[in-house]
This record gives C-alpha cells, structure tokens and sequence, in this order.
C-alpha cells in the first residue's frame, strides 16, 4: 500500500510539473504569435499580464518612415499624435485609435521632434506641444501646434540654445506637461547644458525651478520625462542618474526617490494608467515596459515592479503615453521605427 501510494506521488508530481511547464510554454507563444519573427510581434509578459499587443494598430504601418519619438493621445476625439524624426519625412502622423490614418504634418517649423504632449483634450481647441532639440535655426524651443500642425506659439528662443529665464532659453528640452490650469512643468535638457526641471504659471513666468546638475536629492542629470498627479505631485525620470525623482507641485519641495527599481537601465518615460494604479515606465536600453504599482497618497516609499512587457532587442522604447477612457498604451520605439498599442487585460479593455 505505501508503494503504491509513492507511486501515485511520483506521478502527481510529474503531471504538476507537466502543467506548469504547459502554462509557461503558453504564456510565451501567446505573446509571441505562431509564424511571427517581426519587431511588431516579438514581445514577452512577464510577471501580472497588463497588457497584450494590438496587432492591427495602425491599419498601415508603412508611414512610419522616421525614427518615431513620441506619441500623445487625445482620447475625447479618439486621436493619436506620432512624432517622428528623418530627412524628408513628415515630423508628425495622426492616427486615429482604431488605426485609421487621417493626416500628417510636413511643417518646415519642426526640426527634431523628441517630446510631445496634447493640452486641452476635453475643450473644442485642444492644443499639441512638442520639444525640438534640433540645432538649426529652429531648434532649441518648446512649440504649440494646432491639431491640423499651424504654429500657434514659441517658447525659448529658437536656435539658440541657453539657460535664461527671462526671456526663457532652453537646451534640448526633453519634455513638457501642461495641466487644465495652462500651468506647465518642463524637463530640460535631454544631454545639454542644462538639467533643470521647470515649473511656469500658466502666463509662462518662472514659479519654481530646480537646476543643479548632480546625484543628490533634488539635483538632477538629464531629466528625460515628466507628469503630474491627481496628488499635486510631480514624478521626474531622471535618466542619468537612473531613479524617478518626485516634487510637490505647488511648492516644488522634494517628496522623494525611486531607484532601486532601475539598477540595469534608466527610465526614459514615466506615465499613470487611468486608474491610479500603476506607473509605466520605459527602459530603453534593455527594450522594456515597466508597470510599477503606485504609491497610496501621502507616500512615496519604494518602487515595486509588477509586471513587464519585455521588448525584442533593438525595439528602443522611448516615450510613451495612455488613453485616459481605454487604458490603451501607446509606445514609441526608435529601433523599430513604430509606434505600438497595447490594450489592458480587463474586462471591456479598459483600466478605469
């Protein structure tokens, strides 16, 4: 009898490890579609599955034809801006969120596109910001476009890279976010003289800045990504020295740091889904996407990775941006050349 019973461990034992080897070998070919060798398509889930690829977005690839910077989402008019960089290629796609391409911008005003983000989503006049870290005549400056790509305003002065104030001067801005309230907090530069996170009234006047390049708190190098919570609190990806830095958005004081999340690679792009309840942040170097859960209001503490989207080498994810009604992500990659979508694993495809 206690043979037999052995014998029917033994065999348990070998069809649990049966069914997790199964499991695993499914969740890799599921993520990785049967007959696929492509950059659209190669791609693991790691730890929580959050998100899957949306293999059908944009119905035409092809018009990628630049390195793709950034991205930005007006979700009210169902709307994704792509920013792209190249010789003879137009600097700005528009999508719509079903795929469909509606219209690119071959504007001469734009020389190299890295960040990109949409104000005024909800008003009839939404707005589209871009930083141009290009060394001509038009470079150096922060630019508000209209959705159909007409210049409306220019922030810094145009080619001419400095740290000024008043009036402002800019050296490759890597970044910008503009609140309801026209206030904007800027992350200058991406590799330039500068390092300075900025914060300007909606009048563009200097509120707060912090500009000393170093590794302590509140010191920063190449500050690559920034946004602002619904807790007054401002979340820096502070790529050279490889953390997320956070600051109060009203005074500008230091909250906090999060670093050990990032001891392989940087972030580059620092996002949070429409539920509050995680962070996305991208790392280029080693081709992935980070969700990491979000801390409870009033804390910081440490950052804690729950699941990851892991990219096939040479993607280069770079900035990246959310649909605030779908929870659909949407990812700039420079290696590959492509914008991505990816869609939350919930019920009716939404996060909210």
């Amino acid at each position: 009898m206690w043979m037999k019973r052995g014998h029917t461990c033994v065999i348990l034992s070998s069809m649990a490890s049966l069914l997790v080897l199964m499991l695993v070998l499914y969740a890799t070919i599921s993520s990785q579609p049967l007959g696929s060798s492509s950059l659209r398509q190669d791609y693991q889930l790691l730890g929580r599955p959050l998100y899957k690829l949306d293999l059908g977005w944009p119905k035409e690839p092809q018009l990628f034809t630049g390195q793709v910077f950034g991205v930005a989402v007006n979700q009210y008019a169902g709307v994704v801006y792509v920013a792209q960089r190249g010789e003879n290629v137009p600097k700005v796609l528009v999508f719509t969120t079903d795929g469909d391409f509606l219209l690119s911008w071959n504007t001469t005003t734009l020389e190299m596109p890295h960040g990109i983000f949409l104000s005024d989503a909800s008003s009839s006049n939404p707005t589209v910001w871009i930083t141009d870290v290009g060394n001509g005549p038009y470079g150096h400056c922060i630019k508000q476009y209209s959705p159909s790509g007409k210049l409306l305003k220019v922030l810094g002065t145009a080619g001419k890279a400095g740290s000024g104030t008043n009036p402002l001067q800019f050296d490759q801005p890597a970044e910008v976010w503009v609140q309801d309230s026209g206030e904007m907090y800027i992350v200058d530069g991406d590799g330039g003289m500068n390092n300075r996170l900025i914060k300007l009234s909606a009048e563009q006047e200097v509120v707060w800045m912090h500009g000393e390049r170093g590794a302590g708190l509140a010191q920063l190098f190449i500050p690559h990504s920034v946004m602002v919570d619904n807790a007054h609190r401002v979340w820096v990806a502070d790529r050279g020295n490889k953390r997320i830095q956070v600051f109060n958005s009203v005074t500008g004081d230091w909250l906090g740091t999060w670093g050990s999340c990032f001891t392989e690679d940087a972030p580059y792009s620092v996002r949070l889904t429409p539920d509050r309840k995680y962070f996305v942040v991208v790392q280029l170097n080693t081709n992935q996407i980070s969700l990491l859960e979000a801390p409870p209001i009033g804390l910081i503490g440490q950052c804690r990775m729950v699941s990851v989207i892991q990219l096939a080498d040479e993607v280069k994810p770079h900035l990246v941006d959310l649909d605030l009604k779908t929870g659909a992500l949407y990812v700039a990659e420079i290696g590959a050349q492509q914008a991505q979508k990816f869609t939350p694993f919930s019920l009716g495809g939404s996060l909210l």
